[in-house]
């Protein structure tokens, strides 16, 4: 016998039961300011501070809300943002504004968020990317766009030129999982004003690789830096701690020696075995060999 209740309505009150107390909890755990600015520094310093998914999905949605109305501002590309506690690059030539964030899973894997802010040819467009590191097997091997990223928390950013267009090199961070941390070198460009993430500017090998991803141990770090005296992104060569252990990253660390990639006509090329001890000698800058080794 009916009683002329409709399920969808009885799933969706039961829902909502259950989501109005997990909200009220996040909003009793902390004060949040009424100026934007303000309210998304504390929303942000909440989500560092929570201790389960649930907590962090609700909190994750403010963050987005606040960061949009600031970044679609009139001055989103220059407005003051150092004192928000996100991961930001800003483009050298003011064409875009890169904000990256990340939700630590109690699982340890990570979830990505992301927001690209653009000169566009009417004005700024703002991009959301959405992580999609799950669904990409080999995430070395293909150029994406903002709907299917391999996130990752970027800080710093290299323009560089080929073919009468700028291409700017993403250095990132990219925790993994419980055992296993990784260093990203992204390439963004934009093709017809829309952004993607990836291309083969890397020097050997067939096919090229789009971007480079290093695994190592979550107990230790890589090194991956631009060092401007050198022209050259220098990093930590990685091997593994024992021999039966290579093609496993997760046991994978420096081994106190370094590699670093050159600019050379228009592609990255790698050059193994660099002494960072003397990239700087008597205020010398470094210079590299005439033509960098392949990868």
């Amino acid at each position: 016998m009916s009683t002329g209740t409709d399920p969808t309505i009885t799933s969706v009150g039961k829902s909502m039961r259950c989501f109005l107390p997990l909200l009220f909890f996040v909003f009793a755990t902390y004060a949040v300011p009424q100026d934007g600015k303000q309210a998304l520094i504390a929303h942000v310093k909440a989500l560092s501070a929570a201790t389960t998914d649930a907590v962090r999905d609700s909190i994750n949605p403010l963050i987005k809300q606040e960061l949009r109305v600031l970044l679609n501002a009139p001055d989103g590309l220059a407005a003051p943002m150092d004192d928000i506690p996100l991961s930001r690059v800003d483009a050298p030539d003011g064409s875009f504004r890169l904000i990256t964030w990340n939700l630590a899973r109690t699982d340890g894997s990570h979830q990505y968020e992301g927001f690209l802010l653009s000169k566009s040819g009417r004005g700024n467009a703002l991009t959301e990317l959405r992580d999609k590191t799950n669904s990409l097997p080999s995430p070395e091997a293909v150029e994406l766009g903002p709907e299917r990223w391999y996130g990752a928390l970027y800080y710093h950013v290299i323009p560089v030129k080929k073919g009468g267009k700028t291409w700017y090199t993403l250095l990132g961070w990219k925790g993994y999982s419980k055992v296993e941390t990784r260093k990203v070198i992204e390439v963004l460009s934009f093709r017809g004003g829309k952004p993607r993430f990836g291309a083969a500017l890397f020097g050997a090998g067939r096919p090229r690789a789009m971007r480079k991803s290093y695994g190592y141990s979550f107990q230790t770090s890589m090194v991956l830096r631009w060092e401007p005296e050198m022209e050259a992104i220098l990093m930590d060569h990685l091997s593994p701690s024992r021999a039966d252990m290579v093609g496993q990253p997760a046991y994978y660390g420096p081994d106190m020696t370094h590699d670093a990639y050159f600019w050379y006509k228009g592609e990255w090329w790698l050059e193994p075995d660099i002494d960072a001890r003397d990239l700087r000698p008597n205020g010398r800058t470094y210079k590299p060999p005439p033509r960098p080794s392949q990868p």
